[in-house]
């Protein structure tokens, strides 16, 4: 590989970062299509498969979705299979969600592809770099949620609500 000079590899980095973010939702999209939801809603599943058991506050929180939206995405979930509710054992006012783990097993054939690619790739980088890969895309991630909370400080007639 030709040696590049920062500002290029910073270039380099952003142009594909915004590439994978792009592919990402095209993939999503596809792949909920094919098993009847629309792109949010198999996004809040993956996060609920991500973080477990959760409430729909808690998930509000995490997708940047109102109240209301993220009611509506449980319910569809619900109404598919892919989640549950049920009284939460510590506190019985609160609701928990928590995926049908059988629903997984109609996304995951899906992904196998893709996952037995990026295996693959892994293969071929030290646990050295890979660490580095890890903490880059932790503190753009970061970056990444600290953005929706001020984007979610805009003006509500700036922005659109799933």
């Amino acid at each position: 590989m030709p040696h590049r000079t920062r500002p290029q590899l910073l270039q380099k980095i952003d142009e594909t970062l915004r590439k994978v973010s792009a592919q990402s939702v095209l993939i999503s999209d596809l792949v909920a299509g094919l098993i009847g939801l629309n792109s949010t809603d198999l996004e809040c599943l993956d996060l609920l498969l991500l973080t477990g058991p959760t409430t729909a506050g808690r998930l509000a929180e995490h997708t940047g979705l109102t109240s209301g939206a993220t009611t509506a995405v449980i319910d569809r979930l619900e109404r598919g299979g892919f989640v549950t509710r049920r009284r939460d054992v510590n506190d019985r006012r609160r609701v928990v969600v928590e995926i049908v783990k059988s629903s997984i097993d109609r996304i995951a054939p899906l992904y196998a592809p893709l996952q037995t690619r990026v295996t693959q790739l892994n293969r071929q980088f030290t646990d050295a770099e890979l660490g580095a890969v890890v903490d880059y895309m932790t503190r753009a991630l970061e970056a990444g949620a600290d953005h929706v909370a001020w984007l979610q400080t805009r003006p509500a007639g700036t922005r659109r609500r799933a």
